[in-house]
């Protein structure tokens, strides 16, 4: 990619008169009328009939014809004969004693308590605080230490910085029992908004506490998938269980991937299945064990990237399926897991040449249009790690920071420079490039879930 289009890359800010400045952002891709038929009525003057009748006999019959007219047309208390005038009149719903005017079915667009919460509570944060909700990096990048363990005084300044989200943990950050309980209680006590406590515990070979001290024995999900909904729920609760005695709150997993691709290696025995509509009800299932078991979860990688020669990881990692062949497949694990309703879906670095040409990471078509349009998805959207090569050779991390908040994105997992990343979503919104309300949109669902898990009160 051209190295001048990296807009927000430090090498590339200048301050000029005290204003920073940057180029241009890149081009990016992307009552019916009712009426009533009432029946024309027609009085037909007999034939062979005369009829004559006194001029003062006549006058009376037309009085008494246009004295029934009127009283036909006045409201009901008026009429002759009358009518009950002491009841009220239903409403369409056969409920009395409405009062005129009163709209008594449920209104659609009426907001709940804690939605107005949240958005009171984001009204009272700063943009600097609002962005770093939007980050979810690994301690070691904010601290500066390699392989933090301990959330000691280092930590503490650094999250007094770096108001982030969340964490992400791995292999090096866990040691032992005591030391991840100790670690994820502590680090919760310096930051004002509580933390996501997060790490990939699918089971199987990317499984962070299992790998460091045998915190379960759950295998890869691949060898359960003629276990049944009722295997893939009991794992999942087990793993969510797991993850809260250690101090956890959100685990990346479930992978909604399908292994349709015998040379993909990045997701193989990670699927629950390598049969589209097996995945999905075993992907449904997993949601609800995870929830069960009191963890937010996290289907992976949208669209899918069970199908793919390449790893995102390494690499630009291409889908070359259509969207009605996406739609059709891939979809499906995705679709049934936001209808059990998990909290996270994370992208893949995928490049899907049929929709998009850009990553899925910064496609507004992929982020905004299909997933959250189209498949309904209202929770919370993150990236993949930055740090991988699917996304960093052909972008610098001011870029995919702008670039994947304008196609929709939530949180960014992971940024490889924390500080450029700030930056360049500050300068963004100041700019008017980001909407304000683009930035607010995120922090609520991010709030929200963090209220919902009860790690906070508003």
């Amino acid at each position: 990619m051209d190295q001048g289009f990296h807009r927000y890359n430090n090498h590339n800010v200048r301050r000029d008169g005290g204003n920073l400045r940057y180029g241009g952002a890149p081009d990016r891709h992307g009552g019916d009328l009712r009426y009533g038929n009432a029946p024309t009525r027609y009085q037909k003057k007999p034939r062979g009939v005369t009829m004559r009748v006194p001029t003062f006999t006549a006058l009376i019959v037309i009085l008494l014809i246009v004295g029934l007219v009127v009283g036909l047309l006045l409201p009901s208390p008026f009429r002759f004969g009358g009518s009950k005038t002491d009841e009220p009149p239903e409403n369409s719903n056969g409920n009395q004693n409405v009062t005129p005017g009163e709209n008594t079915d449920p209104d659609p667009d009426e907001e709940d308590p804690l939605t107005i919460a949240v958005r009171q509570f984001v009204s009272t944060m700063t943009l600097r605080e609002k962005i770093c909700q939007m980050l979810i990096v690994d301690p070691d990048t904010i601290t500066g230490v390699s392989g933090t363990t301990i959330a000691g005084a280092v930590t503490k300044a650094a999250i007094e910085k770096y108001p982030v989200g969340g964490l992400v943990l791995f292999g090096p950050n866990i040691q032992n029992v005591t030391q991840i309980q100790a670690f994820t209680s502590v680090v919760q006590t310096y930051s004002s908004i509580p933390l996501f406590i997060s790490v990939d515990e699918e089971g199987g070979r990317v499984a962070r506490l299992k790998t460091a001290f045998g915190a379960h024995s759950i295998s890869a999900m691949l060898s359960y998938q003629n276990g049944g909904e009722q295997t893939a729920f009991n794992n999942a609760k087990t793993l969510a269980e797991t993850l809260v005695k250690y101090g956890f709150n959100v685990d990346f997993a479930p992978v909604a991937d399908v292994w349709s691709n015998p040379n993909n290696t990045v997701i193989g025995d990670r699927a629950y299945s390598t049969d589209f509509d097996l995945a999905a009800r075993l992907v449904e299932s997993a949601v609800k064990g995870f929830h069960e078991g009191g963890v937010a979860c996290t289907l992976k990688h949208f669209p899918g990237h069970g199908d793919t020669r390449e790893d995102s990881h390494y690499g630009s990692a291409y889908v070359y399926k259509t969207l009605a062949e996406l739609r059709a497949n891939e979809f499906k694990p995705f679709i049934s897991g936001i209808g059990a309703g998990v909290d996270m879906v994370m992208l893949g670095h995928l490049i899907v040449p049929d929709v998009d040409d850009l990553p899925a990471t910064l496609s507004k078509k992929i982020v905004t249009d299909i997933l959250r349009d189209e498949l309904g998805f209202n929770g919370i959207i993150i990236t993949d790690a930055l740090a991988m090569v699917g996304i960093t050779a052909g972008y610098g991390p001011g870029d995919i920071a702008v670039m994947a908040v304008l196609a929709g994105v939530d949180i960014l997992l992971q940024p490889t420079d924390v500080d450029t990343t700030i930056l360049a979503l500050t300068m963004a919104v100041q700019s008017g490039e980001i909407p304000a309300s683009r930035i607010d949109e995120s922090v609520a669902r991010i709030i929200r879930l963090k209220v919902e898990l009860g790690l906070m009160r508003l």
